[in-house]
């Protein structure tokens, strides 16, 4: 099955079409680290995240993993973590996972970037919004659309942004 978000606005999934945002810069060929795009392309998904206090025990068809209060994403491309979810103590981080509003309580890891390659983008997430606002880069759904997402998604299902 194939995620399609053909413009900034639109998310495809089966039958269903979602109203969704990109980022701010819109969808771009040539990602680049705080450029505020969305990178165009065809990638699988990684990893569903999920605040447990918030939203239960989720069923899906992918991998998983609760979010805690050290989880975060490394978007520093000096650090040989980068674009990976690290471990931290430093609640400064940009791009914590634990978070007060409620953005990250579900969140899915695209594999952009897969090489880590400094500079190319990180943390391109697909994850919650609550007013269709311009992301920094990721994608975003309603809660009850990214809901009716995971009931339809599986570890061979890929995203095609643009």
């Amino acid at each position: 099955m194939i995620i399609h978000v053909p413009n900034k606005n639109t998310l495809i999934i089966d039958d269903f079409k979602l109203k969704c945002c990109v980022g701010k810069s819109g969808i771009n060929p040539n990602k680049k680290e705080g450029d505020y795009s969305t990178p165009k392309g065809l990638f699988g998904l990684q990893k569903l995240y999920f605040r447990k206090d918030r939203v239960g025990i989720i069923k899906c068809k992918i991998n998983k993993k609760i979010i805690k209060q050290n989880m975060a994403w490394c978007d520093d491309p000096k650090d040989k973590k980068y674009n990976e979810e690290i471990k931290t103590s430093n609640k400064n981080l940009k791009e914590n996972l634990y978070r007060k509003d409620h953005k990250y309580d579900y969140i899915i890891s695209i594999s952009h970037n897969e090489k880590k390659t400094p500079g190319k983008g990180s943390a391109v997430f697909i994850h919650l919004t609550d007013n269709y606002k311009p992301t920094a880069g990721c994608i975003a759904l309603k809660k009850k659309d990214f809901e009716i997402l995971l009931k339809l998604i599986d570890k061979k299902t890929k995203i095609k942004i643009g």
